[in-house]
């Protein structure tokens, strides 16, 4: 009956999910058309991006707090560590040059940090709910998406203060009317989804809670909203049973494997989570009028990446980069950058890939600069936006064809 009942809800889903992509081309094509038209539709200017998020979008917070994230992250761009669980650059870090603003500072980072044009929330290991565990038991993040709003509304209080002091406050913090003007992304929820597993939870069980996650989740925006934000960039979950991290951890029966090597219950999960989030963006958007909020999906684009790689000039799909080990190069004892004494020298056992430009996956969890590079070239024009919108268009959400 259960085989029977999810088999039903996702013949659902996919239904309804269908008939959004009839209507999302249709409005690419209106929208694409009144654009070559000369609409008079100016793009979005956004001074500032606030992000809140997890270790996809950390561009330091959990390094700041907890210790950087050791060698060889980072290799790639910043050529060292530099707060970030990749060899480069994150989907966040492109998203804020496309605006021509600087890499978003951690909220959290003391050290060189400069807020004038946003700040950065997101810290790796976070989830929406809090956590009724530690951080040393479970290695989630204390900074759930509560504690995240919470340091911003408190950012915004006294950045309006301290910058009528002058000096340099005034020159690192952002302007009063920024808040209200800048683009607030999310990304957040996978981490919701493994804490369930992590307590040995069934899957329906970990689809029994998404409701009251996403209910937190929508709180938060709401929040956001009371304190004058109006533009919302937000992505789904990516699919989760094409990461190493699940794979290795959740061994699977061949039957429940896809083509491409990725566990069919997980990713089922991931897609239930996108669903119901999907839903409540649309909720959102009757509850608060006067907010553009873009739900982005990022599971297909990722999904796509994955289950054909070499098209796109990739290879080893759901194999890590940088790790140690066992058939998909991820073991959880000894992540990306492990270290072990060996004739009492400190020694590096979980490497790089020799080029990670040409993979997919990083550690087992994140993805190389290249494919967050590849990932936010599909996403940024709107293909895989509701509403249809381009990144540059997102201050007018689903008024973008007949703005205000």
């Amino acid at each position: 009956m259960r085989n029977e009942k999810c088999e039903h809800e996702m013949k659902v889903m996919e239904g309804a999910m269908a008939e959004k992509w009839i209507e999302i081309v249709i409005w690419v094509v209106i929208s694409t058309s009144l654009m070559r038209n000369g609409s008079g539709t100016k793009e979005c200017s956004f001074p500032a991006i606030f992000n809140l998020g997890d270790s996809n979008s950390d561009t330091g917070g959990i390094s700041a707090a907890f210790g950087q994230a050791p060698p060889p992250n980072g290799i790639t761009f910043f050529h060292s560590p530099h707060g970030r669980f990749s060899d480069g650059r994150l989907i966040i870090d492109f998203l804020a040059n496309t605006f021509d603003l600087p890499f978003l500072s951690a909220y959290l980072d003391s050290v060189g940090s400069n807020f004038t044009h946003g700040a950065n929330f997101a810290t790796a290991g976070s989830t929406v709910r809090p956590q009724n565990t530690t951080r040393s038991q479970s290695g989630y993040s204390p900074i759930s998406l509560d504690v995240q709003f919470q340091q911003f509304s408190d950012f915004k209080t006294r950045s309006n203060l301290l910058r009528k002091q002058g000096g340099v406050f005034k020159e690192l913090l952002p302007k009063k009317e920024y808040f209200s003007q800048a683009l607030y992304t999310f990304d957040i929820g996978q981490n919701d989804l493994t804490a369930g597993y992590k307590l040995n939870l069934t899957t329906e069980q970990v689809k029994a809670y998404i409701p009251d996650v996403l209910g937190q989740f929508s709180d938060v925006i709401k929040g956001v909203y009371g304190k004058g934000g109006r533009s919302f960039w937000i992505h789904n979950t990516g699919p989760l049973g094409c990461l190493p991290y699940m794979l290795d951890r959740y061994p699977m029966e061949p039957a429940q494997m896809d083509e491409f090597g990725c566990a069919k219950p997980f990713n089922e999960v991931a897609q239930y989570f996108n669903y119901k989030l999907k839903e409540a963006v649309e909720q959102l958007r009757e509850e608060l009028p006067e907010a553009a909020i873009t739900y982005v999906d990022v599971y297909t684009v990722k999904y796509t990446l994955i289950s054909d790689a070499q098209k796109y000039g990739f290879e080893h799909g759901v194999i890590a980069c940088c790790g140690h080990g066992g058939i998909y190069n991820f073991d959880n004892k000894a992540r990306c950058g492990a270290t072990k004494r060996v004739n009492g020298k400190e020694i590096v056992i979980a490497k790089s890939c020799k080029d990670p430009s040409v993979r997919i996956i990083w550690d087992g969890i994140h993805y190389t600069e290249a494919a967050n590079n590849w990932i936010f070239q599909q996403i940024v024009n709107g293909s895989f936006s509701y509403p249809p919108s381009p990144l540059k268009m997102a201050c007018y959400g689903h008024s973008f064809i007949h703005p205000q």
